[in-house]
């Protein structure tokens, strides 16, 4: 498989501010990480020439853009559609709970229209992923 064949992007919603979107991407990019299968990752563990083990890091680009929150959503609605991607959404339920039962409760209580989504990672083939992010703006710190 090449490097560009896949890709990874996050998308963050242009309300977040940087502290919760640097939340919001470590959340998904453990839940995108556990469900991947483990083809994202390249080689486990990199040897530096002292002897010393670093974890390995993914294979594949990823991306982090920002969208206003209306897109994001459709994003994730047009992600969630494509059986080849991978998708990871943080509704802000997962802000505003503390414990997974607190969120399960949230999320379950509420119809898809209703949960306002900060963010969302897609994983899969480049071509797919840029169909639905590629005119999004790379997430900068302002």
């Amino acid at each position: 498989m090449n490097y560009e064949d896949k890709k990874i992007v996050g998308i963050i919603a242009t309300n977040v501010d940087a502290s919760v979107a640097l939340n919001v991407i470590g959340h998904l990019a453990i839940s995108i990480g556990k469900y991947s299968n483990d083809e994202i990752m390249g080689k486990s563990v990199i040897t530096d020439k002292s002897g010393i083990e670093h974890l390995g890091i993914s294979q594949f680009p990823f991306i982090i853009t920002k969208v206003k929150a209306g897109k994001l959503k459709s994003a994730i609605e047009l992600a969630k559609q494509n059986p080849n991607l991978l998708v990871a959404d943080y509704p802000r339920d997962m802000l505003d709970t503390r414990t997974d039962d607190e969120l399960v409760s949230s999320i379950g209580s509420k119809d898809n229209d209703k949960l306002e989504y900060l963010g969302a990672i897609i994983y899969g083939n480049t071509e797919d992923v840029n169909e639905i992010t590629g005119k999004y703006q790379l997430w900068r710190l302002e």
